[in-house]
């Protein structure tokens, strides 16, 4: 048998708004993660180890943050002559009344896209997210699809129950296939959800996409939304829909408490989440940055701190990016700190992220541990380049606005 076609394309154009000032000047993907690393290194890096190189990434907000992340897909081994990265970007056509080219959702996203999809003609397209953390080979979801003739297969995961009004939830019966689907629902009927990865077969995603905007459209736009709105319903009443379960770790860190709950995770040393496995590396531009200087007196527990980190004062249960520096007296514990932020003496922080190039000035308090489970409401966030200044107090749920520089 023939090598299947298979061309993977990562949707890296959502604003992330759920992220509030964190992606006030960036996209979502660029978000570094695990202090080295960013969101879109991850699916990128499964990609690479799945020897899938024929990668798309459709970016439409602060593009250039996205392209400067992905580097024109060096660190994956992308960056060729034929076939590798291929950056997409929203561009005004002419097929509905005075069009923007704007994507409306990620459905829309590939319906923009459809034309070169059409020519480049994949047996298989892979649609990924850029905003989640898991491991996971995907010839093998491309294999299991092909086995199957599957017109769609959801890899899907389980969640708390709580968690799963989140996401698409998805019911299967005993044979592995999807009988029922329902995106965010207020009371989700099973803890199956979808991972947002999606192995379609092209012909029937390309015919299925125009039905639903010959049926749908009006003035300006397709209606499309997103996956869960029109298209993953109409494959699912199809019948050709199938279930691939990710068995291991994943979270969606598209929220500021998941996006902190992973980091704590990996500061536990969770077992299931591995980030350093050289059998399945993950991928990024370098640092080019000295090893992190832990001083004299200075206190670090249970905590990731990157190259050129400077800490003289205490670092629990946290993750510092490259640059950061820790004044004598300061105190870090539970918090994600990003590139370059200058934590001064005495200064506290607790419960927060704070984004690159920020100044936390010396005897503020920034947040205080929660009574209970961490929501987005018992964190601090601090925007890039903001400046925190000298003995102000930040309560749970303060936000900082960013800096536009």
């Amino acid at each position: 048998m023939n090598r299947p076609k298979v061309l993977a394309l990562i949707l890296a154009g959502g604003e992330g708004s759920r992220m509030d000032v964190l992606t006030a000047r960036r996209a979502k993907p660029a978000l570094p993660v695990a202090g080295v690393y960013r969101l879109i290194d991850l699916p990128l890096s499964n990609l690479r180890n799945s020897a899938i190189d024929d990668v798309w990434v459709a970016a439409q907000y602060e593009v250039q943050s996205v392209v400067d992340v992905v580097a024109g897909g060096r660190p994956w081994d992308l960056d060729r002559t034929r076939g590798g990265l291929r950056l997409l970007t929203p561009e005004q056509r002419r097929d509905l009344e005075d069009e923007e080219g704007w994507h409306e959702g990620n459905a829309d996203a590939i319906y923009q896209s459809r034309e070169v999809i059409r020519q480049f003609a994949p047996d298989v397209l892979l649609v990924l997210s850029a905003d989640h953390v898991y491991r996971l080979d995907f010839a093998d979801v491309v294999s299991a699809h092909l086995e199957r003739g599957a017109d769609l297969t959801i890899v899907s995961t389980r969640v708390p129950a709580e968690q799963a009004t989140h996401h698409g939830v998805v019911e299967v019966d005993d044979e592995g296939r999807v009988i029922g689907f329902e995106l965010k629902p207020e009371e989700p009927r099973t803890d199956t959800v979808t991972t947002e990865v999606f192995a379609y077969s092209t012909d029937v995603l390309l015919d299925t996409l125009d039905a639903l905007v010959e049926k749908l459209a009006s003035g300006t736009s397709t209606n499309l939304g997103d996956f869960g709105e029109h298209l993953v319903p109409a494959l699912v009443d199809r019948g050709r829909v199938f279930d691939f379960r990710l068995e291991g770790y994943w979270k969606d860190l598209g929220r500021p408490e998941t996006y902190f709950a992973a980091h704590m995770d990996l500061v536990r040393g969770k077992p299931d989440l591995e980030l350093d496995d050289p059998a399945w590396p993950v991928f990024t531009r370098d640092h080019q940055r000295l090893p992190a200087r832990i001083l004299a007196g200075a206190t670090v527990e249970d905590s990731l701190i990157s190259p050129g980190c400077v800490v003289e004062g205490t670092v629990r249960h946290s993750v510092l990016g490259p640059g950061v520096s820790v004044a004598a007296g300061a105190v870090v514990d539970h918090a994600v700190i990003l590139t370059d932020v200058e934590i001064r003496e005495e200064a506290e922080i607790r419960y927060a992220i704070v984004d690159e190039g920020a100044v936390v000035g010396k005897g503020a308090i920034v947040g205080a541990e929660p009574a209970g489970e961490v929501s987005t409401d018992d964190l601090v966030l601090v925007g890039m380049g903001a400046h925190v200044r000298g003995r102000r107090k930040l309560a749970p749920g303060d936000r900082v606005e960013a800096v536009r520089s």
